[in-house]
């Protein structure tokens, strides 16, 4: 739940900055008009008895360029706005540090993340144990498996068991 909220998080501040759409690709990326600009990374440690998250958030903001990578974007390619680096960590900071406050119920987690998810009901092109099939991501769920509709009937997959190709 925790890694679907960031991603929930993380996408609802850059939806504010973009007049287009941003999706969530599950499980941990960001996705504006089509390209990852956004990839997140979360480790729980324990210490002294305590869980911590260390949230890890690789935006692309100001690349321009990005040559052979062409499901990559950044803020600059794909909304034409060059942002200001330090304004928009210190926005980013204070809207994650308002909304971890402020977790909502698990439910309303998975009901935002499935909203927000990328090529949801849509038939999409994916590789499975190398070999493509045209399937439909439904949803994904509170165990973190991602459910698509295949020709032979609906499957969920792990993250690295399936890898979707847009």
């Amino acid at each position: 739940m925790f890694n679907y909220y960031t991603a929930m998080v993380i996408r609802d501040f850059l939806a504010k900055l973009s007049d287009s759409e941003v999706k969530i690709k599950w499980p941990n990326d960001i996705i504006l008009k089509g390209k990852k600009i956004v990839g997140i990374l979360i480790e729980k440690k324990k210490i002294n008895q305590n869980n911590y998250f260390i949230i890890g958030a690789g935006i692309n903001i100001l690349q321009g360029n990005f040559d052979e990578i062409s499901n990559a974007g950044s803020l600059l390619t794909q909304t034409g706005v060059q942002f200001n680096l330090e304004e928009l960590s210190l926005n980013l900071h204070e809207h994650l540090s308002e909304k971890i406050k402020n977790i909502p119920s698990d439910q309303e987690i998975m009901d935002g993340f499935n909203n927000n998810l990328f090529r949801k009901d849509q038939v999409s092109v994916f590789e499975i144990e190398k070999e493509r099939q045209n399937g439909i991501i439904r949803h994904a769920d509170e165990k973190g498996e991602l459910w698509i509709e295949l020709e032979d009937g609906m499957h969920s997959f792990y993250h690295k068991e399936i890898k979707l190709l847009y």
